[in-house]
């Protein structure tokens, strides 16, 4: 019998948004590649890069803005990034009541707890300037970690709420509020989350075993029944009812943001370096040399 062998891959954030990657695990793909899949979530604020760097995992999901300084600065990160997980932002926006003609601008002068993680934040910012919001009228509550958010939203602070799913959709079922747009649609494509490793590992034969098993898996994750995935994917998630999870998957599929394109392009890593350069992140050109290279194999 053949020996498998382990890959451990880490999350920077966990949720239903990197179901490409979480299929990779839980739909078998690794496995018929003869990988066995080994996963953790990194501490809240950490980012997984430090495990990478560390030697204690050999993939994680990252994202190409991670890269961004050692670009500006004409460096090689100690990560690459090699393929998308999704090619859009996957925050919804939670209101307290149903608002079907809603716009961002309802959202001057309220209260809206924001996930405030770097590139979460920077994003909500930018899809409210294309949106024609001026963000000094906006009132950004920083409730700390996402239980908190959640916790915080449930006992009534904010008038709206910046989460991924399923947490949205688990609010709205039960009576808490209702989603009211998605910041993907707002921004549109861009280079948001990614795979990374290092040069070493990238080079070797398992990173093209492993990059056959994550297209495989994003491609069922986008083409499945909701429903089919959520059944996969639901030990990941505990205390999630398969049908919240069934209605999120549905939702992302909707959005595109898994789209058959796994290559990261210049075009859409474009967006993001303008979003960081409006935030006041970027300041200097970006090459994307610097950031990504093509997936292995």
């Amino acid at each position: 019998m053949k020996t498998m062998e382990p890959i451990r891959i880490q999350f920077t954030r966990f949720s239903a948004f990197y179901s490409p990657l979480i299929a990779t695990l839980s739909g078998g793909f690794l496995t018929r590649e003869g990988l066995d899949g080994r996963s953790s979530v990194a501490q809240p604020g950490v980012s997984a890069i430090k495990a990478l760097s560390a030697g204690e995992v050999d993939v994680v999901q990252s994202a190409p803005s991670q890269a961004f300084a050692f670009a500006e600065r004409g460096e090689m990160p100690p990560a690459l990034h090699f393929a998308q997980i999704n090619r859009t932002d996957g925050f919804f926006l939670v209101g307290r009541q149903h608002e079907p003609a809603f716009r961002l601008s309802h959202l001057a002068g309220r209260e809206v707890i924001v996930d405030h993680g770097g590139q979460p934040l920077h994003m909500f910012r930018y899809a409210c300037l294309k949106g024609g919001v001026d963000n000094d009228t906006l009132s950004l509550i920083d409730a700390g970690s996402t239980d908190d958010m959640i916790a915080a939203f449930r006992a009534g602070q904010g008038d709206y709420i910046h989460l991924q799913g399923p947490a949205p959709q688990q609010l709205q079922a039960d009576g808490i509020g209702c989603v009211v747009g998605r910041v993907g649609d707002w921004v549109g494509a861009c280079a948001f989350s990614s795979l990374a490793s290092t040069p070493e590992w990238l080079a070797g034969e398992t990173a093209g075993a492993f990059m056959r098993a994550f297209r495989q898996a994003r491609e069922w994750v986008n083409e499945a029944p909701p429903q089919e995935v959520a059944a996969s994917e639901l030990s990941y998630f505990p205390g999630v009812p398969v049908e919240i999870l069934a209605d999120t998957i549905g939702a992302y599929q909707a959005l595109g943001c898994w789209s058959s394109q796994v290559e990261i392009i210049p075009e859409e890593l474009a967006v993001t370096v303008e979003v960081f350069r409006q935030a006041g992140i970027v300041t200097g050109p970006v090459d994307p040399t610097h950031v990504t290279v093509s997936p292995p194999g």
